[in-house]
């Protein structure tokens, strides 16, 4: 049982310069996002990082709104936060597939994002995720984004060049 199993968790990054995360949060479950959200928080501050936060509808506009800010703002990273239960319709597998698959390739394309929008059956199982005292997922989800922060800080500037090599 997944319950019972260890993992292991990576030390958080120490960064020399300022970060600037972005929460981005679908709020349908009011009482599971505000759980979530303080684990981000709690997680972001650990690093010293500063954190804005804005709401959106739902978890399909998640990533439309990472991407904007991605665009148009300047944030070196992103956590997406929100909830998805199933219900009687596969309405549920569009919406999960669809914002996930979307993180990944704004992720591909270089933004660093962690993904926190949790894909339960159930209530209860996204009420112990989502508890910054239990599973933690969205301080999981910011801590992710903080070590793609580092690694992308790390490997800025440098170049593979162009051309035939000697």
């Amino acid at each position: 049982m997944a319950a019972n199993e260890g993992h292991y968790t990576l030390p958080l990054p120490v960064f020399d310069k300022p970060v600037k995360l972005l929460i981005v949060v679908a709020p349908y479950y009011r009482d599971i996002a505000d759980n979530l959200i303080a684990g981000a928080r709690a997680m972001a501050a650990k690093c010293g990082a500063e954190v804005d936060l804005v709401e959106v509808p739902g978890a399909l506009e998640v990533p439309t709104a990472i991407a904007m800010a991605e665009r148009q703002a300047k944030y070196d990273g992103y956590v997406a936060l929100g909830c998805v239960i199933r219900g009687e319709t596969t309405h549920y597998d569009t919406v999960c597939n669809d914002s996930s698959r979307a993180l990944s390739l704004l992720g591909l394309q270089g933004a660093c994002i962690g993904n926190g929008i949790l894909t339960v059956e159930n209530k209860p199982q996204a009420e112990v995720r989502a508890d910054p005292m239990g599973q933690d997922k969205g301080g999981g989800a910011a801590a992710a984004a903080l070590h793609l922060i580092a690694l992308s800080r790390n490997w800025a500037g440098q170049t593979k060049g162009i051309g035939f090599r000697a």
